[in-house]
């Protein structure tokens, strides 16, 4: 197999080779309208480029973290959920059903200034996500007598 290299994008892999493959991950992780596990990573790489191996998915996403282009996050279930790193802080809903994650602001920033004025303790990671029911799953089990946990 040939490895070819992008030098468009050579900056962001910080001396690493910036493939092909590498670079049609990362364009999907930035393009998916969702946070994506590596299991849907490899499926909507797969149908752009079958030659594409799990192996190089999950060794392009441990990559991809070393170099804090991405994100990973553990959300309430055994999957990792993956997006482009962002600047901003944000948080995220996930629902206990369907597996949607949605993303929502939390002044969470405030209470970690506070946590640091108040007790002297200075905050190097902050993860919240809240549990329950997206609008549509609560929709689904309104009238069918479903008790939600």
């Amino acid at each position: 197999m040939i490895m070819r290299i992008n030098r468009k994008y050579s900056t962001e892999m910080r001396g690493h080779p910036q493939t092909r493959q590498r670079q049609m991950l990362l364009e999907i992780i930035r393009t998916a309208d969702r946070h994506i596990d590596a299991k849907e990573l490899f499926k909507l790489a797969v149908s752009k480029d079958s030659s594409i191996s799990a192996a190089t998915v999950y060794r392009s996403l441990k990559l991809f973290k070393e170099l804090e282009l991405i994100d990973e996050k553990r959300l309430g279930q055994a999957r990792c959920y993956y997006e482009i790193k962002h600047s901003s802080q944000h948080q995220h809903l996930v629902c206990s059903k369907c597996g949607k994650v949605v993303d929502f602001d939390c002044p969470l920033n405030e209470m970690i200034k506070k946590v640091k004025r108040d007790k002297g303790f200075i905050v190097t990671k902050a993860e919240v996500f809240l549990e329950g029911y997206c609008s549509e799953c609560s929709r689904e089990n309104e009238g069918d007598g479903t008790k939600k946990r």
